[in-house]
C-alpha cells in the first residue's frame, strides 16, 4: 500500500503561482516500486483530467492546457512530486488530486496500481 498526501492549495488572484506537494509513504517495498507520479484535477461538473506526471526517469508529460505555466518535479529520494503553477486562470480552478503509479512486478506492467491522494483545493479569482 502507497499513501499519498496533497498539500499547498490555496486562493490566488489571476496571474499568481502556487506550489503543490504530494508526499508518498508506505512499506519500503511499496515505496521502491513507485514508478510514475502526478497530478489530475476536477473542476465542477467536470471530469478528472491529467495535468502532468513524471516517470522514475525523469521524464514528464504535460496537458496541452499546461501552455508552459505548470512545471513538475520530483525528490525520488524523499519519494515528493511537486508542482509550480505559475500564471494562474480562474479556469485552473480545480481540485487537483496527486496520482501515484506503483508496478510490484516490473515484467509485468499489468500489476501496475495507482493510488491518489484526497486532493489540494486550488482557487483562482479574477
Amino acid at each position: 500500500q502507497v499513501q499519498v498526501v496533497e498539500s499547498g492549495g490555496g486562493l490566488v488572484q489571476a496571474g499568481g503561482s502556487l506550489r503543490l506537494s504530494c508526499a508518498a509513504s508506505g512499506s519500503s517495498g511499496s515505496i521502491s516500486t513507485i514508478d510514475r507520479m502526478g497530478w489530475y484535477r476536477q473542476a465542477p461538473g467536470k471530469q478528472r483530467e491529467l495535468v502532468a506526471s513524471i516517470a522514475n526517469g525523469g521524464s514528464t508529460n504535460y496537458a496541452d492546457f499546461v501552455e508552459g505555466r505548470f512545471t513538475i518535479s520530483r525528490e525520488s529520494t524523499k519519494n515528493m512530486v511537486y508542482l509550480q503553477m505559475n500564471s494562474l486562470k480562474p479556469e485552473d480552478t480545480a481540485l487537483y488530486y496527486c496520482a501515484v503509479d506503483r508496478i510490484p512486478n516490473p515484467y509485468d506492467p499489468n500489476t501496475a496500481l495507482r493510488y491518489w491522494g484526497q486532493g489540494t483545493q486550488v482557487t483562482v479569482s479574477s
